[in-house]
């Protein structure tokens, strides 16, 4: 006697709907977008209707991806390099209470300048390449992942801490063995966030002085009118910042497997 299952399980239906997931979500956006059009009667200089946004996207797209490619770099760049500052910002401060008594204040006062202010700054010092637009989504994503890293390495379980010491274990391997593991899922977290808002840093640095980027084709088709264009500009952020974030993500889950997701998946 054979056993035969069902062509369509609940796990393969999960699939689906997951596979179908992002398909429904953008078309129910787009219907929206058309009916907010249409029942508004906005005119295209305010709000162009989807189908005309993809004409522009279809008719520009050589200009758009020259100016995609140029806020990607910037993005990128600037992530890892804001990543890295923050992890060495936050280990001293972990380590070394006098480093932590004097660099915390300065940077909880970083984070009270509007970072609008910093960015003609940084094009005057730096220049109108991708030095300023990368040091701009650097100084963004520093703070939320030098708070997060430093977190977790001050929040370590104490009792692997007194284990470690049991057994003999010096400051760097206490650090090593126990508080990077202990706090990398907290870096992990700042690194998400950090992947979400890079972006912001490199178009308000395009924004402020720059002759390439999304943020410089978007300030000049605003002030042509060609609002097409600024949706198609805001519309290929959207996707490089899903596309980053969801890249980083799995990347981040795949390198912390002792840290497994709790939570039970939607049905």
């Amino acid at each position: 006697m054979t056993n035969r299952t069902t062509p369509h399980t609940p796990l393969t239906e999960r699939r689906l709907l997951k596979l179908a997931r992002p398909v429904i979500i953008i078309a129910a956006l787009i219907a929206t977008w058309q009916i907010v059009v249409t029942v508004t009667g906005a005119p295209k200089y305010m709000l162009p209707a989807p189908y005309e946004v993809w004409l522009t996207l279809i008719k520009r797209h050589d200009v758009l991806l020259d100016h995609a490619r140029y806020t990607i770099a910037e993005t990128v760049i600037g992530l890892f390099a804001g990543a890295t500052l923050g992890a060495l910002a936050a280990l001293p401060m972990a380590l070394f209470a006098p480093v932590r008594f004097w660099l915390m204040p300065i940077l909880l006062v970083s984070q009270a300048i509007p970072f609008f202010a910093l960015a003609p700054l940084l094009v005057l010092w730096l220049g109108f390449g991708l030095g300023s637009k990368i040091a701009m989504a650097a100084l963004i994503i520093f703070f939320p992942v030098t708070v997060a890293f430093f977190d977790g390495l001050s929040r370590t379980e104490p009792g692997f801490l007194d284990l470690a010491r049991t057994m003999g274990a010096s400051r760097w391997r206490l650090l090593t063995h126990v508080r990077l593991p202990a706090a990398l899922p907290s870096f992990a977290s700042g690194f998400r966030v950090a992947t979400a808002v890079a972006p912001i840093g490199a178009v308000i640095g395009e924004w402020v002085g720059s002759s390439h980027g999304l943020g410089y084709l978007m300030l000049h088709a605003n002030a042509r009118v060609q609002i097409d264009m600024v949706f198609a500009c805001l519309l290929i952020l959207c996707a490089f910042s899903i596309t980053q974030y969801f890249l980083v993500d799995r990347a981040l889950r795949a390198a912390l497997p002792w840290q497994p997701d709790s939570l039970k998946p939607a049905r």
